[in-house]
């Protein structure tokens, strides 16, 4: 009995013990509710566009000449694709002299079904704006002869963590009292310091009221004015009021995590070390002995690079040996789909994305490719496909959008390119390459490919990119294309006639549909134009 309570005693001790362990260990932070929702344009942006200046009604009567060469490169209120008509048809017309065409892409939908379409993409679309935007995107207009000095840019903080706001001051003529307001929305005002002769009102809260009677030690304190950020976000920005007596500005405050760097070891320096920064990657279906081939011709020039193959063949065959990771997809899952999975298999600093019927040669350098990476701020850079009839394609696309209204936006693209890159004559900036490219792993792997593009796409992937991707293309570096030619006494084989059906579809199938649909609700454009 003696021995039963004194093991009562013992746990009810541990039970007493452990409770209070507990309760001194719990976290006793105060958490605050912070309302993420998408909501309509916040008050502070809505006073933003209020303090936007009214043109002067006196300048009406003031006459003016329109230069047509300049207003005419000025974005309109909606946008239109036009194409060009005429033209001389015959072989290669549209090769030796392009033509703009333009495509409307609601036709991907059904009529019974267009509106509907179009509701839910605007809803869509404003969901998208609310999200990405921030103060640090509003306009915002300096008025003349403002007495107020502040910071336009710059200025940043870490998410719930605290800075000195650099650069405030007033510029005030002689008076009996200066006094200064500071308005925040996203955190709180405060003095890191306090200077003699200065009032401070409301320091620690939203708004901050500053004043003094001699203006050299106001300025003083507003250089001791320190941000707060006190609503948690990870990317966004605080818009700060800053005045005094019939003066008012505003400036923004960056509120981010800093970027995490995703560094690469590649081994000591020197000659670049092709094995330890690319990795080949590829998607097949069905053609095995070209995939062989390839494989074949880039073990001669780099036998221990990686290569990585996206299969989706009905029947998968094996395909191993030294330095090769073969992925088997479902059946006929897709060009995007294995693209996907190929690049998310790439650990190297670069990726070089090839077809499975490329041949490397000589000419295939990706020393070349990987140098102008390491010395650019490129992204990715295309090279060169030679086809055995000795034509080579660097398929160079410009892709611009112009802005529309509720019908979307108008996507151009059109062949050729920015500009020439310095010390790299053979190179060029553009916006769009032939499937023959090296990229930043993580930058590829950023944009992604969307995977409902089974059969027809290539340009959505630089589409989807643009403004994320830097793109380039050099005409050096040459791949050969495996011949397409087909001899009339050679049959065609149950695989290659499968291929073509998946690979060509026609332009009425229901891959084009969903490239078009993709475009017009995904990307919110109406139209296309393209030579």
């Amino acid at each position: 009995m003696r021995s039963l309570r004194k093991t009562l005693l013992l746990a009810t001790v541990a039970s007493v013990v452990l409770v209070v362990a507990l309760l001194h260990s719990w976290p006793t932070r105060a958490y605050t509710t912070v309302d993420v929702r998408q909501r309509p344009v916040p008050a502070v942006e809505r006073h933003l566009e209020e303090r936007l200046p009214e043109p002067d009604h006196r300048s009406a009567s003031i006459p003016y000449r329109l230069k047509e060469s300049v207003a005419g490169l000025l974005a309109r209120n909606g946008c239109v694709c036009e194409g060009e008509s005429g033209g001389v048809n015959f072989p290669f017309a549209q090769l030796l002299f392009p033509r703009v065409s333009a495509h409307s892409l609601h036709t991907a939908f059904e009529a019974s079904e267009l509106e509907e379409m179009k509701k839910r993409r605007a809803k869509e679309y404003q969901g998208f704006q609310l999200r990405s935007q921030t103060p640090v995107d509003m306009l915002m207009v300096a008025e003349a002869n403002n007495p107020l000095q502040y910071p336009t840019q710059g200025v940043e903080v870490r998410p719930l963590k605290t800075i000195l706001i650099p650069g405030l001051a007033l510029q005030e003529l002689p008076r009996e009292l200066y006094t200064v307001n500071l308005t925040s929305t996203l955190g709180t005002l405060n003095v890191a310091a306090e200077v003699e002769g200065v009032k401070v009102k409301g320091d620690g809260e939203m708004h901050m009221t500053l004043s003094s009677n001699k203006l050299l030690h106001l300025n003083r304190q507003l250089q001791f004015v320190t941000y707060t950020n006190t609503l948690f976000h990870p990317s966004t920005a605080d818009t700060v009021q800053f005045e005094t007596e019939g003066h008012q500005a505003m400036f923004t405050i960056k509120i981010r995590h800093g970027v995490t760097p995703k560094l690469y070891n590649t081994g000591p320096r020197g000659e670049y070390n092709i094995s330890a920064l690319v990795t080949i990657a590829t998607k097949t279906f069905l053609r095995y002995d070209k995939l062989q081939d390839l494989i074949n011709s880039v073990r001669r020039f780099y036998p221990t690079v990686t290569i990585v193959i996206a299969d989706d063949s009905e029947n998968p065959q094996t395909v191993s040996g030294p330095y090769i990771e073969h992925y088997i997809m479902p059946f006929g899952k897709g060009w995007f789909a294995g693209r996907n999975l190929a690049i998310s298999q790439v650990t190297t600093k670069y990726v070089l994305w090839v077809d499975d019927d490329f041949i490397f040669t000589a000419n295939t350098k990706l020393e070349k490719l990987v140098d102008i990476l390491e010395r650019t701020t490129l992204d990715l850079v295309g090279g060169a496909v030679r086809e055995a009839t000795g034509y080579t394609a660097t398929y160079r696309q410009t892709i611009s959008i112009e802005p529309g209204e509720e019908e979307g936006d108008c996507l151009h693209m059109r062949r050729g390119f920015h500009h020439i890159i310095q010390g790299f004559p053979n190179c060029v900036v553009t916006d769009g390459v032939i499937n023959f490219f090296l990229a930043r792993t993580d930058k590829v792997q950023q944009v992604g490919f969307d995977p409902r593009l089974a059969r027809v796409a290539h340009l959505e992937f630089f589409i989807d990119g643009l403004g994320s991707l830097h793109v380039g293309s050099c005409n050096d570096v040459i791949v050969n294309h495996a011949t397409k030619i087909k001899l009339p006494w050679v049959s065609e084989s149950e695989s290659d006639k499968t291929y073509a059906k998946f690979r060509y579809p026609p332009a009425s199938s229901d891959a084009t549909h969903t490239k078009n649909g993709l475009l017009y609700f995904k990307n919110h454009f109406q139209c296309l134009t393209h030579n």
